[in-house]
């Protein structure tokens, strides 16, 4: 299969995982408002690039997607409950996610707070549960840097230093240096897990491990400057968001500027890809991630 059916075939994959798990929430006694809101915001589409690179890192130490689809679950799992507080009032404010309403439109505020840290929750057991990976060693391993990239130092604490420079009255604006450290950590810490994961189930050496960490911090970032640039330049109705929503925040945009913004998207595309080079034709799908994510129009 060449990139774009792996891709989908890695989402749909999770897609059917996720709805799996969902379904057993209700069974094991979960309130079915909850699991429904956790639905919406689990299973309303998107490309599932998160769990993918999972899959892809994890296929180049002979782990196939089968294997690793528990793990990627629970990375998607921690994705989207991001992505629903995201969405409340006090934080980005969307009325739409994926052209679809967000979990606190189509429920309330109070529900859609539970179904992200339910979502969040259950990432953990899933790691935790042997379906993972039969070694106790690895799963400790897959928990704890999950942990990691999305705690204080990671996604929550990236979120918080975003939000800081959006709703608080700074004496300036923030520079570059700031910019860059907070979106490393909000976007670029959970892409690194992804790739990092991937060479956690595959039993790699600390070397492949520490590359295909970097590997994903620089493809996360990349995300996230395609993302400032769509948000300027993206049309909504394609993108299933609002756009127009960066005025005033703190982007690579608003720091640098489209053009130095897409320069800078060019050289961290060719960074991603210099560290793909001990892997040879083995990495060529993860390759062709990178191209996606930097000419991607939604």
């Amino acid at each position: 299969m060449g990139f774009s059916q792996r891709l989908m075939h890695a989402a749909a994959l999770i897609a059917a995982r996720l709805s799996d798990l969902l379904d057993h929430q209700v069974t094991a006694g979960a309130p079915a408002r909850l699991v429904e809101a956790m639905r919406q915001g689990a299973l309303g589409g998107g490309k599932r690039l998160r769990p993918f690179l999972m899959l892809e890192c994890a296929q180049l130490f002979g782990v196939g997607a089968e294997a690793a689809v528990e793990a990627a679950a629970a990375l998607e799992c921690v994705h989207c409950y991001s992505l629903i507080h995201d969405d409340l009032p006090a934080m980005d404010d969307d009325d739409t996610r994926r052209g679809k309403p967000t979990v606190h439109k189509a429920f309330d505020e109070w529900t859609a707070i539970l179904a992200g840290d339910a979502l969040l929750t259950l990432a953990f057991e899933l790691l935790a549960s042997p379906q993972a990976h039969a070694d106790p060693a690895v799963r400790t391993e897959l928990i704890a840097a999950l942990a990691r990239a999305s705690g204080p130092a990671g996604m929550a604490g990236g979120q918080s230093l975003d939000l800081e420079a959006e709703k608080l009255s700074l004496p300036e604006p923030p520079r570059l240096a700031h910019i860059e450290r907070l979106q490393a950590m909000k976007t670029g810490a959970l892409f690194g897990y992804a790739c990092e994961a991937g060479a956690i189930l595959g039993r790699s050496d600390a070397a492949e491990r520490a590359r295909l960490a970097r590997f994903g911090a620089r493809i996360g970032m990349a995300f996230q400057i395609a993302d400032d640039l769509l948000d300027l330049e993206g049309d909504a109705a394609r993108m299933g968001k609002a756009t127009g929503k960066d005025e005033g925040k703190a982007t690579f945009v608003a720091a640098l500027g489209v053009h130095k913004a897409r320069a800078q998207l060019g050289v961290l595309a060719a960074e991603a890809i210099a560290l793909l080079a001990p892997f040879g034709t083995k990495a060529d799908i993860l390759r062709e991630a990178v191209r996606f994510v930097v000419q991607r129009q939604s």
